[in-house]
């Protein structure tokens, strides 16, 4: 018996060659197939008589086949000419190279015919139309109605997986089970699962279709929101951390002794993650920050807390440029009030007996001492993989689990958030702290290149500033490779030869050792690099506050997530800073129009609702991670959709939850990041 999870291999026709060729599009059972949708549609449903036919129209017509025969080009290639008629007239049909038509298509055979009317040798033809045979026993598959268009590969045409599509459809339509509540239903004024499967490929009006489509991407975005909140549930439900117990008069008296004040946003945060770090629950928190929104020092207060609480903390980073510093950061800001440690796979300090212990993936391995912390930080946490979070966040031999913070500085609007991260407690720090000021950003074309060198040239010799000349990847890729390292190689020199002879440069890459680039690094932050030339590989990690300059080559090939992420390397000093977009004409308007939306904000969460809309969800969260839904109809920039499905996620988990409605989240998994 055929099923939703049989293999498309048990529908008739389909044998090992097309398996194959259904596999590139991801299609291995029944149900991938069903969920193949159409990518547009051709309406086909206006039958027309044929003396009324006109030259450019979209048609379809009836009649029967008068004549039909094969001729024969100079070149040798045929095509296929056939004379249809109805009660009205009679019209040239033309197809080419297909000469088994001639077997398919005797005469007096009735047919429908869909296609476009234009003119071969001066006269009124349909030209390559799709065709079918009339019976009277079966409605039309490929003319005569809206037809959908499919996602195709070498091979699978979007006539031969509609037909199998129907197919399917007919003989495993009794067995596609309703599993959304009538109330969540009625109340969003969606048709049934069954009936939104056929519309979305068989829409009888586009009314129908856009129901059918309406259901679905309802669906998409439903169901990872009640995976990831029924996970949530469960997590608080069996899984015990140990309260912290600290007095929040000496907290509060270790804020007032910052020199700066926390913006509202950061309080927030404090106190959300306060409340958290006294509960039995672990804590399971994402900190959304903005480049510079101060992350870091709401990490150090809750790392104080523990502390006070006589429990240790580990603060985890992705790179070593990034561990080193957040140590620096956290040795200036506690002193010798607390034992900070440092461990990265070249450097160890103090990484037994600290209070607060700074390192990289060489954590990892030091079970002992990651089981011994209360409290556990990642920052940049995306660029983790989950099998590693899940090593670092492991409960004690009491089975007790640490509380775990994690951070991002990639700004995901909020919307967004419920969908990918809805298993976490989210807070925000959407405000810059006082007295920042905005780095200006402009957009240089070729012609004001020159003159932009001469200006960056004049600023750090006047104003004893620096900069920073970023040059973009060659060929997209986590690591950097050889390719990528030449061409950064091959600027750095044209640059200290050409442009910038009199000034001292200096050249950072992925490919460089650790000890190269802290001595790279070293000497930029004393002043001793005037331009340091870079590949984006850097974008994190460092902290230079007399760097003023960002300069960006071929802009146009960021996203503006990571050209607001690189800008943050600049305007962290008391100098107004400046950001230089250098794109080529040949960029197009459309990379213009989008890179002035830089020069118009500096709020990191505005711009990613921007690159969500112009570019989609890939390009604002880099790498795809384990379990991120890939979304064939929902919109992640669809706020309101977002919205509703929130509040339905939360009213069907008030309530037992249905058997078909447990088959459909099977395929939901929950990895962006690992659940505490």
């Amino acid at each position: 018996m055929l099923k939703l999870n049989s293999s498309v291999k048990t529908l008739t026709g389909v044998g090992e060659r097309y398996v194959q060729r259904l596999t590139h599009l991801e299609i291995g059972t029944i149900e991938d197939l069903l969920h193949h949708y159409p990518v547009r549609y051709i309406d086909y449903s206006i039958i027309s008589p044929i003396n009324r036919l006109q030259v450019d129209e979209v048609v379809t017509i009836h009649g029967s086949v008068l004549n039909i025969q094969n001729q024969y080009r100079r070149n040798r290639r045929s095509f296929q000419r056939a004379i249809i008629a109805d009660k009205t007239g009679q019209i040239q049909v033309i197809w080419f190279n297909q000469t088994y038509l001639i077997n398919s298509l005797k005469k007096g055979t009735k047919v429908s015919l869909s296609g476009k009317i234009d003119k071969f040798h001066s006269q009124k033809t349909l030209t390559s139309p799709e065709f079918e045979i009339i019976r009277a026993d079966q409605k039309p598959t490929h003319t005569g109605r809206i037809v959908g268009i499919y996602p195709e590969t070498q091979g699978l045409s979007s006539k031969w997986l509609r037909a199998k599509i129907k197919t399917a459809l007919k003989i495993i339509s009794p067995q596609i089970e309703e599993f959304l509540p009538d109330k969540i239903l009625n109340q969003e004024k969606l048709i049934g699962q069954r009936k939104a499967l056929r519309q979305i490929h068989f829409p009888p009006s586009p009314k129908e279709y856009q129901l059918a489509r309406y259901r679905l991407a309802f669906n998409e975005m439903l169901l990872p929101q009640i995976a990831a909140l029924k996970q949530k549930k469960q997590w608080q439900k069996t899984r015990q951390a140990s309260p912290l117990k600290f007095p929040s008069q000496k907290i509060k008296t270790f804020i007032k002794s910052l020199s700066f004040r926390l913006t509202g946003a950061q309080q927030k945060a404090w106190q959300d993650i306060a409340k958290d770090l006294v509960k039995t629950q672990p804590m399971n928190r994402l900190l959304c920050g903005d480049v510079g929104s101060g992350k870091t020092i709401i990490a150090a207060i809750g790392a104080y807390a523990c502390f006070l609480s006589n429990q240790k903390t580990i603060l985890m980073a992705p790179t070593e440029m990034l561990a080193q510093q957040h140590y620096q950061t956290l040795k200036k800001l506690f002193g010798k009030k607390l034992q900070i440690g440092l461990q990265t796979s070249r450097k160890k300090k103090n990484h037994q007996k600290s209070n607060i212990l700074v390192g990289t993936h060489s954590l990892l391995y030091q079970r002992k001492i990651v089981t011994q912390s209360s409290l556990i930080i990642i920052d940049e946490q995306h660029r983790f993989g989950t099998d590693q979070r899940a090593r670092l966040i492991k409960p004690n031999a009491k089975k007790i689990y640490p509380h775990v913070l994690t951070m991002t500085a990639t700004p995901i609007p909020r919307s967004i958030a419920l969908v990918t991260h809805g298993h976490l407690d989210l807070s925000y720090l959407d405000e810059m702290p006082q007295g920042r000021k905005k780095v200006k950003t402009w957009i240089v074309p070729n012609i004001k290149r020159e003159a932009a060198y001469q200006w960056i040239n004049k600023q750090i010799k006047e104003h004893h500033s620096q900069a920073f000349i970023i040059c973009p990847l060659i060929e997209e890729s986590q690591k950097e490779i050889m390719k990528n390292v030449r061409a950064v190689t091959k600027e750095y020199k044209k640059l200290q030869k050409e442009i910038f002879p009199h000034l001292k440069l200096g050249l950072l890459h992925g490919q460089l050792k650790g000890e190269k680039k802290d001595k790279i690094i070293k000497k930029f932050n004393q002043g001793k690099i005037d331009i340091l030339v870079a590949t984006p590989v850097v974008e994190v990690g460092i902290d230079i506050p007399n760097a003023t300059i960002m300069v960006v080559e071929g802009a146009h090939r960021f996203g503006l997530a990571q050209l607001h992420q690189l800008r943050g390397r600049v305007g962290r000093g008391a100098k107004q800073s400046y950001c230089l977009l250098f794109a080529p004409a040949s960029a197009g308007k459309k990379s213009r129009r989008r890179l002035k939306i830089l020069e118009k904000t500096n709020l990191g969460f505005e711009l990613a609702q921007k690159d969500l809309e112009q570019r989609g969800p890939g390009k604002i969260f880099g790498t795809a991670q384990h379990g991120f839904t890939q979304f064939k109809l929902a919109d992640l920039g669809d706020r309101k959709m977002i919205q509703k499905t929130n509040r339905a996620a939360h009213q069907i988990l008030r309530r037992k939850i249905s058997s078909s409605l447990k088959k459909s989240l099977k395929k939901y998994t929950i990895g962006q990041v690992e659940p505490n």
